[in-house]
């Protein structure tokens, strides 16, 4: 395509004198292939008339120069004859009138955006102008003849601009100064040909910039992806480390590739005065700056990821180094490429600050340039709380991948979760326990994250530092804070320099404590570390308390179970400021115990209560009626679908008729009624120790342990209806027939029964022994096993151990192959078969658990302060309800009907301190949901209260 672009000249003044020879500036370019100096005129040679070197001059006064002025300065209508050093400028082709502002339309120019302020009227004083005026039409006709002179001097330019920008150049030739002939830089004088130079900086790089962008697919991306055998065998996981490693680069560079296409346009257009690149930059700013704050923000993981990679997989550093020695890598790593987005941005915005000092006062970048700073400089601004972020990210990961737990325990940090960050960390001190230590003082590592407190030791193990755990980590739940005023302690340390004598003594240093304790264990768990200075102390308080703070607000957005209260002041205990008895509407009920809910009556809800006064009957909300005065009810089942409710009262379990409970507290049956639907269930034949309900396949059954004076004796009974008695088989009482038929053969026990439980097709006995599983249906094969069941498995010493100290709660199932046994203190896994899984580690509670219930996918663990909720397949801990006097309230079926628990209430009046009833509701995830679309569809009955009026 031939090139209309109008060459630039310059001009000499006629009684300029003569340089000393210069060979240099006449010798060829080094891009040049058939170029000698002596085909270019000399300029200096005013005798010799030439095509580019006319000889009609014109003479012009000796003139000092203010400044030097770019080409897009205006120009004003009256040029005089006092001519500064030899300037360039465009020729009178390119402008209509030499009174028009001094802009070179291009195709990339889409209407000048420059006003009057750059109109010849506006005074501004032009690089040509002087006291001594000359005519409009004579002074186009000098400027034609001094922009032609510079013409020939740079035809040879475009060639050298090809191989630039195709990157053929030698790089000492890469620089503007090597692509202009010396006298125009001459003539444009120092602050204009560095301000070129700074413009050909931005061309450089950004072509520099794209093809790096490019390598990283070419060497790495794509070699890595089509690698076989694979680098990285799971193909799901070099998808992840893929994505993880390369982020966005790809939409990066496709950004990067259009401005350079538009900033090489510009250049070929402009070439070798450029007047500006704002307007690309800017359009480009706009359009990549969400792929850049992604980028930028996630880059730290990206390096973690890769140098994690680097570390253990031999294949990927055999593949890191065969990139390496491709040459166009030119010995770089992956890393310095993929650090090239992050300070690609900030070394843009410094060379665009030095474009700014250059330009002068009227040039166009005076506007535009402190725009773009601006909005780049808020970029990276904006971008800081985000590489912090992932910074802390890493460091949490290195801290992670250095710790070392006590061998056997499960601990759950949940490493990787989003939320999961590193708040404070560095080295403390903590006294030793022992008086005959020598040294008293040791140094520890402490970590805070946003969900645990860490105390290790650091030790270096063949170069790498591993962090052993020396306590157990403490949730921020159960996190407390103790003195942080204390006055500073002195610590002996030794001096390295000076003597021996020096060194033996040492020197005293002072330290400043602080104590934090576990809520739970406020004794044995209580640590008091030593900070350096009163400012790391001060430094240590304003985390913890920033860190809790943050974790309280979580805790309480993201509850997993919420706490509706039912009842809070119907059920009292005597309190301090409780009145005497003789004022007293109504004598306190005493501390709750049990309490369940049922439908009766034609569909209305209720609730019995058990306390230790008797029990009581009531709407929920509504007042309450004592209805029988069976005291310390044990336990309550209620069988909704065969209308019973089943106490354990002293040693026996009594059964009702959840119709008549109601009727009675309704009033519309006479008290003497209840005794007419009583059915004694178990108790003629030893004391009742436990009892619990629930499915087995499609029966109903209620499981029972009676002791006698010989030995332990579990009983299965199944619930029946009414309809299904058989006369033939009668169990015969003082109140008629029993609601319930055995279930199987009684279960012998040797030892103590705390708890049984109904599983899918077997039952759990919880003993001191550990849990027996049972068959019922079947006496031959009626006790399956013993589990845990260790066997003569040295690995298993540990768990066993543990297992024999702590009492056994009952046991859970959370998938088909793998069961979860709970005890008070901690929990581990078996399989089907009873044999330890996962290694034989466990898991224990930061409480001491008196009872659990199990809701999928999670177990819950009740204390008389606590209650833990976590993950049956993990042991996550996932919330903590914190109270007074905190106890499991019903012992329904495990994973059906409503969830009660008593805690203390928050009245203490002259009715005595009441109890509260709560009852644990499950939450939802709260997700987004697109309306369908389509017309509007009320629902029926919405507007009918509306249309009443």
């Amino acid at each position: 395509m031939q090139n209309y672009r109008p060459q630039p000249h310059i001009a000499i003044p006629h009684d300029a004198h003569r340089p000393p020879p210069n060979v240099e500036a006449y010798s060829s370019y080094p891009f040049e292939v058939d170029s000698a100096s002596s085909r270019l005129p000399d300029p200096w040679n005013v005798a010799t008339p030439t095509p580019g070197e006319p000889t009609n001059r014109f003479y012009v006064l000796p003139h000092t120069r203010a400044r030097t002025r770019s080409a897009l300065e205006p120009v004003p209508p009256n040029l005089g004859l006092q001519v500064p050093d030899p300037q360039l400028h465009r020729s009178v082709s390119q402008r209509q009138t030499a009174h028009e502002y001094y802009h070179r339309s291009s195709r990339s120019d889409s209407g000048h955006p420059y006003g009057e302020e750059y109109s010849s009227g506006s005074g501004v004083t032009s690089p040509f102008s002087s006291s001594v005026n000359l005519p409009a039409d004579e002074m186009d006709f000098k400027l034609g003849l001094l922009t032609r002179e510079l013409s020939h001097m740079t035809l040879h330019s475009e060639e050298g601009l090809r191989q630039f920008q195709n990157g053929e150049l030698a790089e000492n030739d890469e620089e503007w100064h090597r692509l202009v002939p010396l006298e125009a830089r001459e003539a444009l004088g120092k602050r204009e040909v560095e301000r070129q130079s700074v413009l050909f900086e931005i061309f450089k790089s950004e072509r520099d910039y794209v093809a790096d962008l490019k390598l990283i697919k070419e060497v790495f991306v794509e070699p890595l992806a089509s690698a076989s055998p694979p680098i990285i065998s799971d193909t799901n996981r070099q998808q992840n480390f893929m994505s993880t490693v390369f982020w966005n680069l790809d939409q990066i560079c496709i950004c990067h590739e259009r401005m350079l296409v538009a900033l090489f346009e510009r250049q070929q257009e402009q070439h070798p005065l450029v007047q500006s690149v704002a307007d690309i930059i800017l359009e480009s700013a706009f359009e990549f700056q969400a792929d850049y704050e992604s980028y930028i923000k996630h880059y730290p993981l990206a390096e973690q990821r890769h140098r994690t990679e680097l570390k253990y997989n031999k294949r990927y550093q055999e593949f890191m180094q065969r990139c390496s020695q491709d040459p166009r890598v030119k010995k770089r790593d992956l890393i310095t490429f993929l650090s090239r987005p992050v300070t690609r941005l900030p070394r843009l915005n410094l060379m665009l600050q030095h474009l700014q000092k250059l330009a002068d006062a009227n040039h166009p970048d005076a506007e535009d340039l402190p725009v773009i700073l601006s909005i780049l400089n808020d970029f990276l601004k904006s971008t800081q709380p985000g590489i912090e972020a992932a910074e802390n990210k890493v460091k949490f990961w290195d801290l992670c991948e250095s710790l070392v737990f006590n061998k056997g325990e499960l601990i759950e940090l949940d490493y990787y979760s989003d939320t999961r960050s590193l708040i404070y960390a560095g080295s403390l001190a903590r006294r030793s326990k022992s008086e005959m230590d020598w040294n008293p003082w040791y140094d520890l590592y402490v970590a805070l994250l946003d969900n645990f407190f860490l105390i290790t030791k650091e030790e270096k193990r063949g170069g790498v530092t591993k962090r052993l755990v020396v306590s157990r980590p403490i949730p921020l739940e159960y996190l407390r804070l103790g003195n942080f005023d204390d006055p500073p302690d002195t610590r002996k340390e030794r001096v390295d320099e000076g003597g021996i004598l020096d060194s033996l003594r040492g020197a005293y240093r002072s330290i400043y404590p602080f104590t934090v304790y576990h809520a739970v264990e406020k004794f044995t768990r209580r640590y008091t570390l030593y900070a350096p200075s009163e400012s790391i102390r001060k430094k240590w308080y304003d985390a913890l308390v920033d860190a809790k703070g943050v974790d309280d607000v979580r805790r309480e957005a993201n509850q997993w179970f919420m706490s509706q209260v039912v009842e809070d002041g119907a059920f009292r205990v005597p309190g301090n400021r409780m009145a005497r008895h003789a004022t007293l509407k109504r004598p306190p009920s005493g501390r709750v115990i049990q309490a369940a809910s049922f439908v009766a009556s034609g569909g209305k809800a209720f609730m019995a209560v058990c306390c230790s006064t008797g029990i009581f009957v009531g709407r929920r909300g509504e007042n309450y009626r004592k209805i029988l005065s069976y005291e310390d009810v044990k336990s309550i089942i209620v069988l909704q679908d065969f209308n019973k409710i089943i106490f354990h009262h002293d040693t026996y379990l009594l059964c009702y008729s959840l119709e008549v409970l109601a009727r009675v507290f309704q009033y519309q049956s006479p008290p003497s009624s209840l005794d007419a639907s009583l059915e004694t269930v178990a108790g003629q034949a030893g004391n009742v120790l436990c009892c619990q309900a629930g499915q087995m396949g499609d029966r109903t059954i209620v499981v029972y342990a009676i002791k006698n004076f010989i030995q332990v004796t579990v009983h299965v009974v199944e619930a029946c209806h009414p309809s299904e008695f058989r006369m033939a088989s009668p169990r015969a009482t003082q109140t008629g027939f029993l609601s319930f038929r055995p279930y199987g053969e009684p279960l012998y026990v040797p030892k103590d029964v705390f708890a049984v439980m109904p599983l899918a097709k077997t039952i759990a006995i919880c003993t001191e022994r550990g849990i027996v599983i049972a068959n019922p249906s079947s006496s031959s094969t009626s006790v399956i096993a013993v589990v845990p069941d260790f066997g003569s498995a040295s690995h298993n010493s540990e768990l066993k151990a543990r297992c024999e100290t702590a009492k056994a709660l009952g046991l859970v199932r959370h998938d088909a192959a793998e069961l979860m046994v709970i005890y008070d203190t901690m929990g581990c896994y078996i399989t089907k078969y009873g044999q330890p899984t996962r290694d034989s580690a466990f898991i224990r509670w930061e409480i001491k658990a008196t009872s659990f219930v199990h809701r999928p996918p999670n177990i819950l663990l009740f204390s008389s302060e606590f209650i833990e909720i976590r993950d049956t397949q993990t042991g996550l801990l996932k919330q903590v309800i914190e109270a007074v006097d905190i106890r499991l309230l019903i012992q329904a079926p495990l994973s059906l009907g409503p969830l009660f628990v008593g805690m203390r209430g928050r009245k203490d009046d002259e009715d005595g301190l009441s109890h509260r009833i709560v009852e644990l509701v499950e939450t939802a995830e709260i997700t987004s949901k697109t309306p369908i679309a389509g017309p509007f569809k009320a629902a029926e009955g919405m507007w009918d209260e509306w249309d009443s009026m």
